[in-house]
């Protein structure tokens, strides 16, 4: 058996063949997007350096930046202990995670008082990132 696939086969999948994944910034800590893989995905991920994941509305291959441009540079692969997650220390290229526009997925804060409340600021209008010239025509 070849030593690439035995690395693969020691994930836990679930029974639809995805796990889930959490992007991290290596350098800060903070958590900015989950997501998930299929082996497909992983295996790339691992071969390219670069975040590839698994669209589950899209059904295919997403390599996170190809429209945005926003890659995610992989500095480290880790698996939790039950063998069922997978965590990626990343470079954020581009410092933005969110398809918002926003350098994390997690820009909502429950407060006890109001409920949930965006906390993080829109660092780019994302109509400028997902437009056909990347908003070069808006600079």
């Amino acid at each position: 058996m070849n030593a690439d696939v035995r690395w693969l086969n020691q994930v836990s999948w679930d029974d639809q063949g995805l796990v889930p994944v959490i992007a991290q910034d290596h350098a800060s800590g903070d958590v900015l997007m989950f997501a998930w893989m299929n082996r497909e995905a992983l295996e790339t991920t691992a071969r390219t350096g670069e975040a590839v994941y698994w669209s589950r509305s899209r059904r295919k291959l997403w390599h996170k930046g190809e429209e945005s441009g926003h890659i995610q540079k992989v500095h480290e692969l880790r698996m939790d202990c039950d063998n069922d997650v997978i965590l990626l220390r990343i470079e954020q290229v581009g410092g933005i995670a969110c398809h918002t526009g926003r350098h994390s997925c997690f820009f909502q804060k429950y407060l006890a008082e109001t409920g949930w409340e965006t906390v993080e600021p829109v660092l780019k209008d994302p109509n400028l990132i997902y437009s056909k010239d990347g908003g070069k025509s808006h600079d």
